[in-house]
């Protein structure tokens, strides 16, 4: 019989989501209102230039740690558990599921270059849009899992299972192994759109022996909470896990932003935009992908840093919080008094599709100073957004209302300014926590009636201002110039980076196994 605590115990669900720079889990009442949350930062490793990858297993330690913080108190009853994480990932394991080597992160990882060639001249890069709704880029998993089978082939042959955060999440929580059709959309060439299935023709010759997951939605649910997970987690036994699915998509779902017409922008580490359409549509420099619901069709883009770079200044300015730069970038004025930055920090994902594209900040004098630069950040990442839109709408896409989530939309600066920039009017939900409160309610669904539109309604507008608006269409000019006039050069700079590292490596190789130190 159970105890009169027991039984008054709130009735609730948990989102958990993975990201770039942290994983956050949250606890949400039936009514959508947000009981508790919790956030443990981490930082991705970079090996070198191209490189980003995790410790996949560092996953499942936070999903415990945010999971026994948050039942702490003991007043809530978990009623389901919702997952998501940032991907497309290639998190390898053999069979019995333990890790071979770390994850291999989304987009902003870009060593797979050379397989990316190979895929296209075996398959046709035009065949491969048509088949997979994307063309191949770093933002796609298979090139990266041909990239483990080619330089890393006795690990490889060990290699039988792909996880990514929510799966890896989910299979730890429940036993079943098994992908989200949209995950599994992004493992471009080896996921066919159209059929929505694995597409064994282009997986075999690149991918042998990898056994992939069973497919599901990811609103489905996967499983049950097995007593081993509950023993860990503090969670309730038998509890359903839904499946989850990519950050980016179950952000889209926190905020409803899911009808024929809206996109979804995200503002984190990475920038994301997720338009929904009404049928199947390609382009060559964006993604092409089903959506988290059955039915749904989406056309997305992403850059491969934003908020990132903006943790990277304040880390440069010491003793300088974002609060403080924040202000300063405000004082700073539209046009950070003449500076104009190209965001491609790690690469750049869309529209440019170019991993050897680099950082660059063009004006700088002596006058400037830190709130300059971080105006300038901030300018450069709604000059990409700008560019984003512009390359969705001629590839088809009719964007009828933008609705902004994540960290980014706290303050209101950078909204405003991106806002501007596009000449976009956004709308700002309650709730902005994003994925993990997306997986919270894709949990809630498969046990309460509820409707995004009731847990998380729109609280404000961003709309643009029209006293800037002819100076950031000169900056967004020289933007496009800017690019277009550099790349050769930062390319050659690129390919010098790649040479110092591999110098670099074989210069600090460790030693043998068995070999005196």
């Amino acid at each position: 019989m159970r105890s009169a605590s027991v039984r008054r115990a709130a009735p609730v669900v948990l989102g958990v989501d993975i990201g770039t720079s942290s994983s956050k889990g949250v606890l949400v009442d039936s009514d959508g209102r947000l009981v508790r949350s919790r956030v443990l930062e981490h930082r991705v490793d970079r090996p070198g230039p191209g490189r980003v990858e995790m410790d996949g297993r560092i996953w499942w330690r936070e999903f415990v740690a945010l999971s026994r913080d948050l039942l702490a108190p003991g007043d809530v009853r978990v009623c389901a558990v919702g997952v998501s994480g940032m991907g497309p990932c290639v998190l390898l394991t053999d069979a019995g599921g333990t890790p071979l080597r770390p994850a291999v992160l989304y987009g902003v990882d870009t060593r797979a270059g050379e397989q990316i060639e190979r895929m296209n001249e075996r398959f046709g890069a035009d065949e491969i849009i048509q088949r997979c709704g994307s063309a191949l880029s770093s933002q796609a998993a298979g090139p990266k899992i041909a990239w483990v089978a080619d330089t890393e082939p006795e690990l490889f042959a060990r290699a039988r299972r792909l996880f990514m955060p929510s799966s890896w999440l989910a299979y730890r929580l429940t036993g079943r192994y098994l992908l989200d059709h949209h995950s599994a959309s992004q493992c471009t060439p080896f996921y066919d759109t159209e059929a929505q299935d694995w597409y064994r023709p282009w997986i075999d010759p690149f991918a042998p022996g990898l056994e992939l997951p069973p497919l599901c939605w990811p609103g489905d649910v996967a499983g049950e909470v097995t007593a081993g997970a509950a023993a860990e987690t503090g969670l309730p036994e038998g509890v359903p896990v839904v499946a989850g699915t990519i950050d980016a998509w179950s952000e889209a779902l926190s905020v409803g932003a899911q009808g024929v017409g809206d996109l979804m922008l995200m503002y984190g580490t990475t920038m994301f935009l997720v338009h929904t359409v009404p049928h199947r549509l390609t382009s060559p420099s964006l993604w092409g992908t089903v959506g988290a619901l059955p039915g749904t069709r989406n056309l997305a883009g992403g850059m491969a840093t934003s908020g990132a770079i903006t943790g990277w200044l304040r880390d440069l300015v010491a003793g300088t919080d974002h609060t403080e730069l924040l202000r300063l970038a405000e004082r700073s004025g539209a046009g950070a008094r003449g500076l104009l930055m190209l965001p491609f920090f790690a690469g750049e994902r869309t529209p440019i599709l170019d991993p050897r594209a680099r950082g660059l900040i063009a004006g700088l004098t002596l006058s400037h100073g830190p709130g300059d630069i971080y105006r300038a950040a901030l300018e450069a990442t709604g000059l990409a957004v700008r560019h984003n839109i512009e390359t969705i709408e001629a590839a088809g896409g009719d964007i009828r209302r933008i609705v902004a989530v994540g960290g980014g939309t706290r303050g209101g600066l950078w909204t405003q300014i991106v806002s501007d920039i596009t000449g976009r009017e956004q709308q700002i939900p309650a709730q902005t926590i994003g994925a993990s409160y997306g997986g919270a309610f894709l949990a809630a669904r498969t046990v309460m009636d509820v409707s995004i539109e009731t847990w998380n309604p729109i609280a404000g507008v961003r709309r643009p201002r029209p006293e800037p608006a002819a100076d950031y269409d000169e900056l967004y000019r020289l933007y496009r110039e800017l690019y277009a006039g550099s790349r050769s050069v930062v390319h050659a700079l690129a390919a010098r980076q790649e040479r110092l590292l591999g110098a670099f490596r074989s210069t600090h190789r460790p030693p043998a196994e068995g070999a005196a130190p």
